[in-house]
């Protein structure tokens, strides 16, 4: 199968996550994507207990763990995208990694962090996914990613201008909650496909569901 055929035929399926620690989903192509396929994407799954430890010893490791990671997010709410640091952007995407997440081809207008016409339906659909009873109470990460095309600053700032685009977005018409939307960016630094840097692909809004409290719902 040719690169070209690849590309073609992402557009035209929804794709499972490349990481393999996740359970989260990739879509492609702005007019495939819909307010039911977010859901499911963004829906925690059930945690499965381990077969050398009880319920008991499995449970509080478990609250400990989400106890840690609320701290964290808690030292990452309401702050400006571009005031974190390199070390808080990793251990965002170190956590994000175990997450239900979605991987969205928002498009944006050229140089530029407003959001094309031809992607408002995805950003809609969003919006309404996220304000959705079933997510209710959840905290999500808004991360922007670019191609390789330019130097890594220009990319990592407007990432992060993208990043809070969707956000502001998404707080304006569909009220969600500020401090429920960490934002940040990643420039080029983590790109979907490594071999073509250039791909379009790689110019993606991903969403993770941070919380796992949902799942014992």
């Amino acid at each position: 199968m040719t690169r070209f055929d690849k590309f073609f035929g992402l557009k035209a399926m929804t794709l499972s996550a490349a990481l393999s620690m996740t359970a989260g989903l990739a879509l492609a192509g702005d007019n495939n994507v819909t307010t039911g396929q977010i859901l499911d994407a963004l829906k925690p799954k059930p945690a499965t207990r381990g077969l050398s430890v009880g319920p008991q010893a499995d449970t509080t490791a478990q609250a400990k763990e989400q106890a840690k990671e609320a701290t964290f997010l808690n030292t990452v709410r309401n702050r400006s995208t571009r005031s974190l640091s390199t070390g808080e952007r990793e251990q965002i995407a170190e956590l994000a990694a175990t997450k239900p997440k979605i991987d969205l081809e928002i498009q944006f207008d050229y140089n530029s962090a407003n959001i094309a016409k031809t992607s408002m339906s995805s950003v809609q659909a969003l919006g309404k996914a996220l304000s959705d009873p079933a997510l209710k109470g959840s905290t999500f990460v808004v991360a922007g990613h670019t191609d390789a095309i330019g130097g890594e600053e220009y990319n990592q700032g407007l990432s992060e201008r993208r990043a809070d685009t969707i956000k502001k977005y998404l707080m304006q018409n569909y009220g969600l909650n500020g401090t429920d939307l960490v934002t940040v960016g990643y420039g080029k630094t983590k790109l979907k496909d490594t071999a073509n840097g250039a791909d379009p692909i790689n110019r993606r809004v991903q969403v993770v569901n941070m919380d796992t409290k949902t799942a014992s719902k």
